[in-house]
């Protein structure tokens, strides 16, 4: 297996991005409504448009999107206190057994981060948040692109 760091990265992507698929489907999900409860989870309540801007879909296919939880009791439709032209959609349950499913991921990537110094898992930590912003800003050029 290659050691190039360009080829390990890829492989570690794609790992992150098949455990993700693969622990949706166990949840009894698709990968878009797992990736949108997860938004809801790590920023609390949105808009139905915000939630659309997070997930790179069309207003019509987040009101489907937001269908879908709300009918597996994921979440609730309320309406914005301050426009009520405005939907807040916000979370009210997790998929049963989710807990179960992620917790073998969970265990590996915690004993991962245990054996690496405070000072190794403080570079870690700040390589994932200036990744995040990376990806963040290279999906809004790709979208963009695609819009133009």
């Amino acid at each position: 297996m290659s050691t190039d760091p360009s080829a390990v990265f890829r492989r570690y992507l794609g790992a992150m991005v098949l455990n993700s698929l693969a622990a949706a489907e166990a949840a009894g999900l698709n990968a878009t409504d797992y990736y949108a409860l997860n938004l809801l989870d790590l920023h609390g309540p949105l808009t139905s448009g915000e939630l659309a801007v997070q997930t790179g879909l069309t207003t019509g296919a987040t009101t489907r999107l937001i269908d879908r939880l709300e009918k597996g009791g994921f979440v609730r439709r309320v309406p914005d206190p301050a426009d009520r032209r405005k939907v807040i959609v916000e979370a009210v349950a997790e998929p049963p057994g989710l807990d179960a499913v992620l917790a073998g991921t969970r265990s590996r990537l915690a004993g991962l981060v245990r054996a690496y110094s405070e000072t190794e898992r403080a570079t870690l930590f700040d390589y994932f948040g200036r990744a995040t912003s990376a990806y963040r800003d290279a999906t809004d050029e790709i979208v963009s692109s695609r819009r133009g």
